[in-house]
């Protein structure tokens, strides 16, 4: 038996159509249907029950599948398990990424993974602050950037790294023109507050912050997205916040009916922090990655 014919099973296998398998495995179907024959005949089972409309596999082919498969798995791994092999060994750590991140902390954060590339393979994981913040606190995740504040555990050390303006994100037509605006103009407009998956306690409070400064009508959208906030401030009936920089990844999710201003009377700023276990850094296994990171990120950035 060669590799070639269970190669050819599995194809056929997964088509139950000896026309569309050959033609992704490159052949002919009349060579195929004799190499199955061929595997067939030294196995001592019939593999397919074969009409004219129909290619179905038989119990013995049933069975077959998964040993060929996993054959062929590990065949097909020979080249990176030698390739694994004979290069250094590299740990693995997550990274969190909170929505909407910067694209300037995302340079720093490529800037960390080649710092420290030689002995660490940094990976990104994505999720709102809370969840991200949990995870570093149980060990999921190495680091993560939170938006603050975040966390409080006595036994996590925070780096700020970033502080972006907000502003209103507004009706282009109602504010056609316009270079700021006060919170004052918008009391007829509904505060649709950030989507839930991003909602965290700077948020929260922001709102709480908005309804002491006379802003009390509130849409409650539920498990809406950027696009579906942006929808609803399209259409006229609510405003919401987000950040100012035109580079805010946030931006994309704009409509042609939407403007972003900064207001004249209020000055919220979203500040994000780079979080970790103080015992993982202080002669854990993330020493060298918190040297180098507090290093790229000494200098927090403006937006």
């Amino acid at each position: 038996m060669e590799l070639l014919h269970l190669r050819y099973f599995v194809a056929v296998a997964q088509e139950l159509n000896f026309s569309t398998a050959a033609r992704k495995l490159h052949m002919a179907a009349s060579p195929l249907s004799r190499r199955i024959k061929d595997l067939e005949n030294e196995l001592g089972h019939r593999l397919f029950d074969r009409d004219t409309h129909h290619v179905r596999l038989t119990p013995a082919g049933s069975a077959l599948l998964p040993i060929a498969r996993g054959v062929l798995e590990q065949v097909d791994s020979i080249q990176w398990r030698l390739d694994e092999t004979a290069r250094p060994r590299r740990t693995t750590l997550l990274l969190g990424v909170p929505t909407g991140v910067h694209p300037d902390l995302r340079e720093r954060m490529d800037a960390l993974a080649e710092r420290v590339g030689d002995r660490f393979e940094i990976k990104r994981w994505p999720g709102g602050t809370e969840r991200l913040v949990d995870a570093v606190c149980d060990g999921r995740l190495a680091l993560t950037l939170a938006r603050l504040p975040a966390g409080g555990d006595p036994a996590l050390d925070l780096l700020p790294v970033m502080s972006e303006r907000l502003g209103a994100v507004l009706p282009r037509d109602r504010f056609a023109g316009r270079e700021s605006v006060a919170l004052a103009e918008l009391g007829d407009l509904a505060y649709a507050g950030s989507p839930t998956a991003v909602t965290n306690a700077y948020f929260r409070g922001l709102d709480q912050q908005l309804a002491e400064l006379g802003i009390r009508k509130r849409i409650e959208l539920g498990s809406a997205t950027f696009e579906g906030i942006s929808e609803i401030v399209s259409s006229g009936l609510a405003f919401s916040i987000s950040m100012l920089d035109a580079r805010s990844p946030v931006q994309n999710y704009r409509l042609d009916n939407v403007t972003v201003l900064p207001f004249s009377d209020f000055h919220p700023r979203l500040e994000t922090g780079l979080l970790w276990r103080k015992d993982r850094a202080q002669g854990g296994d993330l020493e060298e990655v918190v040297a180098a990171a507090r290093e790229i990120f000494a200098v927090p950035l403006r937006a």
